[in-house]
């Protein structure tokens, strides 16, 4: 896909929507190419959506899209696009990996957005190198996949894969792609007409820092803050959090409950649960083992908790989930 210079012709992008895609990964990918288009007077980029039957698909915010065709119809095309968001594994079927790997033995690049990521790596045909993907979903990935390397990164090309974090990230790629394939004028006027105030690099990282994040402006208590989030797994004592700060503990009670209205216990629990609940949503993980990524001794534990928290147990949360119809698709002829 990120080819140097442009042909004669003009570059054909398939998107590939998974159900439950995100609306926003994908109009950030196609209205790019449209912007382009318009302002150079001619077709540079054309895109057609596919499904995996054919059949409309339906995002995550209830939205329908009509595609042109199912994937195993598409004989051939220069590059596809996985745009995937939540629970990318329901349709991670052996015929799903079939079919994308007879288009790469055909020469397409497969380029991946959000979930996406997902469903490459399960397929085993991502190229050696980082990925990236919204950053919610990579403690689920990386229990998944060790092996693979995940950046916090906007996006990554490595051979002929690339994958994309997904949101207005996929803006970001796209301009990108428009300036090695065009020139840096055409990607700048379409981030304007995009009221895209910056083209942002690669290396650019997903997330707001702590402060903006939570709104507050005080750098102890931000230490304490990112100390937290980076030890989900095995967490901190009040006494290291204290020796962090810099400050007494009752000094940091009071930095808390001026800043974020709330205990450092109460604020460490939290993070700990919605990193339990992201795992139980996007994994196939035990309770115990989730308790276990997140902290806590014993699957009881953290159900009690839970269920404060959130109103209900692990095991309701997750059969809630798993009632939803999984997605199937044809095998090959």
């Amino acid at each position: 896909m990120f080819h140097p210079k442009a042909g004669p012709d003009p570059l054909v992008v398939g998107i590939l929507l998974v159900p439950r895609f995100t609306m926003m990964a994908l109009f950030s990918l196609i209205e790019p190419m449209r912007i382009a288009n318009r302002l150079a007077g001619k077709t540079l980029f054309e895109w057609h959506a596919y499904s995996l039957d054919g059949a409309p698909v339906t995002a995550s915010n209830g939205m329908a899209i009509m595609t042109e065709a199912a994937l195993e119809a598409v004989d051939s095309i220069p590059t596809l696009i996985i745009c995937a968001g939540f629970e990318p594994q329901r349709v991670e079927t052996k015929p799903l990996f079939s079919q994308l790997r007879r288009l790469t033995r055909k020469g397409t690049s497969l380029g991946a957005v959000d979930l996406g990521t997902h469903i490459l790596a399960a397929a085993e045909l991502l190229d050696p190198g980082r990925v990236t993907m919204h950053w919610e979903a990579v403690p689920a990935f990386r229990e998944d996949f060790p092996n693979i390397e995940v950046s916090d990164e906007l996006f990554e090309i490595h051979g002929k894969t690339f994958t994309c974090a997904g949101g207005t990230a996929a803006i970001d790629m796209m301009l990108y792609l428009i300036t090695l394939r065009h020139s840096h004028k055409l990607a700048a006027d379409v981030s304007e007409q995009l009221i895209h105030d910056r083209i942002r690099s690669s290396n650019n990282q997903q997330r707001m820092q702590v402060p903006a994040r939570l709104g507050f402006a005080n750098p102890r208590l931000e230490k304490v803050v990112k100390a937290m989030e980076a030890h989900l797994e095995d967490p901190l004592t009040t006494v290291d959090l204290v020796q962090i700060s810099g400050v007494s503990g009752r000094q940091l009670e009071r930095l808390f409950q001026k800043y974020l209205s709330e205990t450092p216990t109460n604020h460490y629990l939290k993070l700990r649960l919605w990193r339990a609940r992201h795992l139980l949503r996007q994994t196939s993980m035990s309770v115990m083992e989730i308790g276990i990524a997140t902290g806590f001794g014993s699957a009881s534990s953290l159900s009690r908790a839970y269920r404060s928290l959130f109103g209900r147990s692990p095991r309701q949360d997750r059969s809630e989930i798993s009632a939803q119809p999984r997605v199937l698709i044809k095998s090959e002829a």
